[in-house]
């Protein structure tokens, strides 16, 4: 599946708020109200479509209404629903900046060839982005995500190559289960919105561009 065909989850609604209807949003987008910004959304299996309509926001959610979701049961009733855009929707990402969906499911080796993994998600535990790498033995491993470790990223050959300094990946060992450092359900693989640069891992990423007003879709 090319990048313009991927659908990337931008949110799942995590309950209802108050009993007109309106829903609680987690979003997985850089700027939360983003959610709202780039079209109608769908459904995981693509069959139903809504148009999401701004209403406001509290603690790690946003509040909003759905068209056709005028009670507070129907909005309780769609708790856990992920929420999609197709990738094609989606604003051109910057130079040296790329959208976590096209990053995750890459292949991962070192530069003489010797394969390491596959990108499995992007992280940002405040000091700038890290790509966690799946492993075939051993553990995942935690590569940040800069110019020198990462050196090449080439989304058309669908590979990224690896120039770690000693010690950073380690010899694979007995491969042990691992959590999920989110609160709510992360995006699946190949899903999620937020943007990474390339830069020194002590700058912040994951710049957002400016597109529209955040009241309501198209």
């Amino acid at each position: 599946m090319s990048r313009q065909e991927k659908r990337v989850c931008v949110g799942i609604l995590t309950g209802a708020q108050g009993v007109r209807g309106a829903v609680r949003v987690k979003s997985f987008t850089a700027d939360p109200q983003d959610v709202a910004r780039y079209g109608p959304l769908e459904d995981e299996s693509g069959e139903r479509r809504f148009r999401l309509r701004l209403a406001g926001s509290a603690k790690g959610v946003v509040i909003a209404h759905l068209t056709g979701i005028d009670d507070r049961d129907q909005a309780e009733a769609l708790r856990g629903l992920r929420l999609y855009l197709p990738r094609a929707a989606l604003p051109p990402p910057g130079e040296e900046e790329y959208y976590h969906t096209d990053l995750i499911g890459l292949a991962a080796a070192l530069a003489d060839g010797t394969p390491v993994g596959q990108v499995r998600a992007v992280h940002d535990f405040g000091a700038g982005d890290t790509l966690e790498i799946e492993r075939a033995l051993g553990p995942p491993v935690m590569v940040p995500f800069t110019r020198a470790i990462v050196p090449v990223v080439d989304l058309d050959a669908g590979r990224l190559v690896l120039d770690p300094p000693p010690g950073l990946i380690d010899e694979p060992a007995q491969k042990k289960p691992t959590r999920s450092p989110h609160p709510f359900p992360p995006p699946q693989a190949g899903e999620g919105m937020g943007r990474s640069e390339r830069r020194r891992a002590s700058e912040r990423t994951g710049r957002q561009h400016e597109v529209g007003d955040a009241e309501e879709v198209r």
